[in-house]
């Protein structure tokens, strides 16, 4: 049986949440019987590169890029972190707590940071929200851009460089959790609408034999000890299936925002 990988990078908010990644992969490996290998793949490499990878077997890939690639990756399950139903979430848009920025039109007229532009949290969701505010024109003197991650994100706005920045709500909840000394130091003036979640997905080329017990055994997590208490660590409450058909969402958004006149975070 092949070996396929998996990777948790964009949300290994910390070391140890990291480790509870590759915990949780081993677990759900171990369960399904299907061999997986952790594998690293540090900004600022590219993540197309990984998701280009034809031995993908659990590795989260962004709702917008999974929307528009060809092929289209297999999806697997999607996470439903701790305070929602469904597997969805929303991009805070970040300022300095001890900061001036008490709400997003605070903001208008300074500096916004963004991640990058395939991103749907870092760029295409919080494009769609200033959209309706920007009515074609620009908000910001400037932008700073590409930040890659959601780290740039906070390090830019924790240093001075940027206002305002995007953030992923996920990576915010476990930043909250297990550096909560960051997560102080950050104010939310605003946040998007909600959107389907990053989802784990697979190769098109990946057996089908593996990533079905792959995804039995992450749908039923919760149902065992120690999946629970890795969920619980992670600020999880179960995996849920992934719905190829609502990260059509993503793709609306952009069209909104074009039509509205506004292609790029200015």
């Amino acid at each position: 049986m092949p070996e396929l990988i998996a990777n948790a990078r964009m949300y290994a908010a910390t070391p140890a949440v990291a480790a509870l990644w590759t915990r949780l992969f081993s677990h759900v490996s171990a369960r399904a019987g299907a061999p997986l290998e952790v594998v690293a793949h540090p900004a600022p490499a590219p993540l197309d590169t990984l998701w280009s990878r034809p031995d993908m077997g659990l590795v989260f890939m962004c709702g917008w890029p999974f929307q528009r690639a060809e092929p289209r990756p297999v999806p697997v399950a999607a996470p439903v972190p701790v305070g929602e139903e469904e597997a969805i979430y929303r991009s805070d848009i970040i300022a300095r707590a001890d900061g001036p920025i008490h709400g997003l039109e605070d903001a208008f007229g300074g500096v916004m940071a963004w991640t990058a532009e395939g991103s749907h949290s870092g760029w295409n969701a919080p494009r769609r929200l200033l959209a309706d505010h920007a009515r074609g024109g620009a908000l910001f003197a400037r932008t700073v851009g590409p930040v890659i991650t959601p780290r740039g994100a906070i390090a830019a706005v924790l240093n001075g460089e940027a206002d305002i920045a995007p953030l992923d709500g996920y990576f915010h909840l476990l930043l909250k959790r297990h550096e909560p000394e960051t997560a102080a130091r950050l104010r939310v003036v605003a946040q998007t609408p909600a959107a389907p979640i990053p989802l784990l997905v697979a190769s098109p080329r990946a057996p089908r034999a593996m990533i079905e017990p792959l995804r039995a055994a992450l749908l039923s997590t919760h149902e065992d000890d120690e999946g629970e208490e890795i969920l619980a660590a992670l600020a999880l409450r179960r995996f849920a299936p992934a719905i190829p058909d609502s990260y059509a969402l993503t793709e609306r958004w952009r069209e909104e925002a074009e039509a509205a006149g506004y292609p790029r975070i200015a």
